[in-house]
C-alpha cells in the first residue's frame, strides 16, 4: 500500500537552521548591507584605464544551468605550431569588495557559498556575485586573465597571468553543451546560430581532451561519485535527479586545474607566500590496498596514484554499476582536501587525486574566499606593491577556509538527506531496486538506484546470507523523517 500523500516540510527554514548549527551566519550585517548599498548606487563603474582590451574575443561561459554567479569565461586559439592557447578570464571581485570592509569580513568568516539544494547562501550578496562582479553575458568587465598553451601530448606551457577587459559573448550550460560535444544531441540554440562559437567550443574541447589524457598518464584519479539535485515545483521538492558529468564539465575542470597551476607557479616564482589547496597522500592507503585485493587486484605497498587509477579504470570497465560506490569509498579513504600556507621556496605537498604539485584556488572569487585572497596577491604582484597579507594572515585564513568547507559539506549532506525524506514520503510502501553500500555497528545501509537515495535497512537478516556491501536486492520504503533526515527500508517481501 503506497502512501501517496505529500509531506509539507519547510526545507528552507531547515537549511537556515543547519547552516547556523555548523557555524555559518546566513544573513549579512547592517554594516555589510550599508556597504553593499553604496556599491550598488555607484553601479557599473568604468573599468580601469590602461588595461588590454580583449572584449572582442569570442569569450563564453559554461556552468550549471541554474548558475547565476559567473566566475570565469574561456576562449582558445590554435597556434602556428599546432599547440592550442587557452585563456581563462576570472571575475575581478577585489575591485568592488575591498579588503577589511564589512563585506570582506563577512566573506572571510563564511569563506564559501553554500548550496543546499533548496536555497543558496552566498558568500557575497547576490547583487554582487550575480550582478556587478559576475561575468554576465554582454557585460564589459575587468578580469584576471590566465593563459597557457597545450601541446599534442596534453602538456601545458607558457603559463602567464595579467589583467584585461573582457565580455562574455555567450552564457552556456553543461548539460546541453556536453551532449552536443558528445554527439548525442543537437547544438544548443546559441551555438547552432553561431558557427564561429561552435568552432571555438570544439577547439576548447580538443585542448581539454589532450589535457585529460596527460593528467591520467601522471596518475590523476578517474572517479565517478553520484551527485543529485532536487527538482522543485512551487518551492516544494518533488523529485531527485542525478547530475551526470560530461564533456563540458570535463572541459571546465581541466581548464581550471591548469589555470590554478599557472597561478600557483607564478606566485612561487615571484617568492610570494600563498594558500594552496591540497589532498595529502592517503593515510589509509592500507585500506585502499585491501579493497583492491578483495576485487582481485594487488596495489603497491606505498601510495601510488597511477597504480590506483589503473585499478579504477579496470573496475569501471568490469563493473560500471558498482563503480560510483567504489569511487565514493576511495574518496572517503583519501580524506578531504584542505587549505595550507605555502611559504616561498617551500615544497607544496601537492594534490594526490588531481596528480598536480602546483594547485591553488583562484578561479571562483564570487563563491570562495581563498580565490579572493589569491586575486589580491596577484594584483599586488602586477602593481609591484607590498603584499596585502603576511604569512600569519594566510595561515589563519587557510585554517578558517578548511574548517568552513568541512562545515559546508556537512550542511549539504544533511540537506540531501532531508530533501530525500520529503521527496520519498509519498512513496512509503513502494519497492525499489537497491545496492548495499555499507555494513557497520549502526546497521546496514542501502542506496536505491532510481532515485539515488541512501537509507537504513531495518531488520536486516543477520549471520550467513546477510546482505553485504555490493549486494543487490529489492527493498520496500517503510518510513521517512524529514526532521532528522532519516529514511528506512526493509527487504521487500518481509
Amino acid at each position: 500500500m503506497v502512501n501517496g500523500h505529500p509531506y509539507h516540510f519547510n526545507l528552507v527554514n531547515a537549511a537556515r537552521q543547519v547552516m547556523q548549527e555548523n557555524g555559518f551566519q546566513p544573513d549579512f550585517s547592517a554594516e555589510a548591507q550599508k556597504e553593499l548599498a553604496g556599491i550598488v548606487a555607484a553601479g557599473d563603474q568604468k573599468p580601469p584605464s590602461g588595461l588590454q582590451d580583449l572584449s572582442g574575443l569570442l569569450w563564453s561561459s559554461i556552468d550549471n544551468d541554474t548558475s547565476k554567479d559567473l566566475d570565469q569565461i574561456e576562449v582558445a586559439e590554435r597556434l602556428p605550431d599546432g599547440r592550442i592557447r587557452v585563456m581563462i578570464g576570472v571575475a575581478d571581485v577585489d575591485a568592488r569588495v575591498k579588503r577589511g570592509g564589512a563585506l570582506d569580513q563577512h566573506a572571510q568568516s563564511e569563506t564559501t557559498s553554500v548550496y543546499t539544494g533548496v536555497k543558496v547562501f552566498p558568500m557575497l550578496p547576490t547583487e554582487l556575485s550575480e550582478g556587478i562582479t559576475s561575468l554576465n553575458e554582454g557585460a564589459l568587465r575587468a578580469a584576471l586573465i590566465i593563459e597557457f598553451a597545450v601541446d599534442a601530448t596534453g602538456n601545458c606551457s607558457d603559463g602567464k597571468a595579467y589583467q584585461a577587459l573582457v565580455k562574455n559573448q555567450a552564457q552556456l550550460a553543461y548539460p546541453s553543451v556536453g551532449a552536443w560535444l558528445e554527439g548525442t544531441a543537437v547544438a544548443p540554440p546559441k551555438v547552432a546560430a553561431n558557427a564561429a562559437l561552435a568552432a571555438q567550443l570544439k577547439l576548447q574541447d580538443e585542448a581539454a581532451q589532450r589535457m585529460l589524457g596527460a593528467r591520467f598518464q601522471h596518475g590523476a584519479l578517474d572517479l565517478e561519485t553520484i551527485e543529485t539535485r532536487p527538482v522543485l515545483l512551487a518551492g516544494e521538492a518533488v523529485s531527485i535527479e542525478r547530475q551526470l558529468k560530461n564533456r563540458a564539465t570535463s572541459l571546465i575542470e581541466e581548464f581550471m586545474v591548469a589555470a590554478n597551476g599557472v597561478i600557483a607557479k607564478t606566485l612561487e616564482d615571484a617568492g610570494v607566500a600563498s594558500i594552496r589547496r591540497i589532498v595529502k597522500t592517503p593515510k589509509r592507503w592500507d585500506r585502499m590496498v585491501e579493497v583492491a585485493q578483495g576485487m582481485g587486484t594487488t596495489l603497491p605497498a606505498e601510495p601510488d596514484s597511477k597504480a590506483l587509477n589503473n585499478f579504477l579504470l579496470a573496475q569501471r570497465k568490469k563493473d560500471p554499476d558498482h563503480f560510483p560506490d567504489l569511487s565514493l569509498t576511495m574518496v572517503k579513504l583519501m580524506g578531504p582536501g584542505e587549505y595550507v600556507l605555502v611559504k616561498p621556496n617551500e615544497v607544496s605537498p601537492g594534490h594526490f587525486g588531481l596528480a598536480v604539485q602546483d594547485y591553488t584556488h583562484s578561479t571562483a572569487p564570487n563563491r570562495r574566499f581563498p580565490d579572493v585572497v589569491t586575486q589580491r596577491l596577484m594584483k599586488a604582484l602586477f602593481a609591484k606593491s607590498a603584499q596585502p597579507y603576511g604569512e600569519g594572515d594566510l595561515g589563519a585564513i587557510a585554517a578558517r577556509c578548511t574548517l568552513m568547507e568541512d562545515g559546508a559539506r556537512k550542511v549539504e549532506r544533511d540537506m540531501q538527506k532531508r530533501i530525500a525524506a520529503v521527496v520519498l514520503h509519498p512513496r512509503i510502501g513502494q519497492s525499489f531496486p537497491a545496492i548495499v553500500t555499507g555494513v557497520n555497528k549502526y546497521g546496514t545501509f542501502v542506496r536505491t538506484l532510481d532515485p539515488h537515495v541512501e537509507g537504513m535497512l531495518m531488520n536486516a537478516p543477520k549471520g550467513k546470507g546477510a546482505p553485504d556491501v555490493g549486494d543487490r536486492l529489492t527493498v520496500k520504503l517503510v518510513s521517512t523523517d524529514p526532521e532528522r533526515g532519516f529514511i528506512d527500508f526493509e527487504v521487500a517481501g518481509h
